[in-house]
């Protein structure tokens, strides 16, 4: 089954209300270097040009989702140096609360990332820093803004038994939860039972379920692997072919979205979770809320960096209103 593109189903993105996101995970600064290849061991190449700024998977997806209108609460946990400085400023700009420890002796994480220059495409090593030190017992204490949200969120980059505790937190109150595996690792058996909805990438579903995520019938055989676990939904994220959005009754391709041409696509999965987010929060049903997700991606590798590259709400708004006048609608 596949839906309408985006440009023809825009009467499904009118939100019914303002979402309150809640994330739980990391900030690292990005350290993002630009060239033709990664060098060899032992060879030294040169890049094009290199930029510093803020980044992390939790981080990045909090400030899309503000970005895309949701009212963020981000808990994590920071060293007190320059990079978490540099964090605080970032989440002040976007108006996002925070719940942040600071930790006297670990020091702010950061990740290398590798760009690409003729494909846009990355890879990355990030090193998580202070919020590896985060605790189930800092995190116990956020437990009222946890069950108060609308959409709960978190990912891999801090302890799993910290991300489980706060999902388990989420669905004693009915909050709707995601949970992004990533940077890929095994997950313990109880912890998919507490996902209404897991989000990796291709390599990420491929990892937890042992089928290698090649074609769009590869990514519903590991969605039906990771439904036989107990999660509600599977929405793997497929690159420049979208994404699909698996369910026990139906199983949808999201369309791409393509805004430009693909300057950097290290936060288009970030992106996309963090519009998910927004949109469901916001009252949109799961296939108009996935392609709004998409729109968010397409639009976010338009330009370089992660964080810095997250679109706001106009710029989103603006593209959708284009498109419908381009449908017809």
């Amino acid at each position: 089954m596949v839906i309408e593109s985006v440009e023809t189903c825009l009467d499904r993105y009118q939100m019914t209300r303002k979402a309150k996101v809640v994330v739980l995970g990391a900030f690292v600064a990005d350290l993002s270097f630009q060239a033709s290849r990664l060098p060899q061991p032992g060879e030294t190449i040169i890049g094009s040009s290199f930029s510093s700024g803020p980044g992390g998977k939790g981080s990045n997806q909090a400030i899309a989702a503000a970005r895309a209108g949701a009212d963020v609460h981000f808990i994590s946990r920071l060293g007190n140096d320059a990079f978490g400085n540099m964090a605080l400023k970032v989440w002040e700009d976007d108006k996002i609360e925070t719940r942040v420890e600071i930790s006297a002796d670990a020091e702010t994480g950061a990740a290398f990332i590798h760009v690409n220059t003729a494909t846009g495409e990355n890879a990355i090593i990030v090193t998580p820093g202070a919020a590896s030190g985060l605790t189930e017992e800092y995190v116990a204490k956020q437990a009222d803004l946890i069950r108060s949200a609308d959409v709960f969120v978190t990912q891999l980059e801090q302890p799993i038994g910290v991300a489980m505790l706060g999902l388990e937190l989420a669905r004693s109150n009915g909050v709707t939860t995601i949970l992004n595996p990533a940077p890929a690792e095994l997950l313990p058996a109880k912890i998919y039972s507490l996902c209404d909805l897991i989000v990796p990438n291709e390599s990420e579903a491929s990892g937890l379920t042992g089928i290698e995520v090649v074609t769009l019938d590869d990514a519903r055989l590991a969605a039906d692997v990771l439904l036989a676990r107990g999660v509600g939904a599977v929405i793997i994220t497929l690159g420049h072919r979208g994404a699909l959005l698996h369910l026990a009754e139906y199983s949808v391709h999201i369309p791409p979205v393509r805004t430009g041409a693909a300057v950097d696509t290290a936060g288009a999965g970030d992106a996309f979770i963090g519009g998910l987010a927004a949109a469901i929060g916001g009252g949109l049903k799961s296939e108009a809320a996935a392609n709004f997700a998409s729109v968010v991606a397409g639009l976010s590798v338009t330009k370089p960096g992660t964080a810095p590259a997250m679109p706001r709400l106009s710029a989103i708004q603006n593209y959708l209103a284009v498109a419908l006048k381009n449908s017809g609608e």
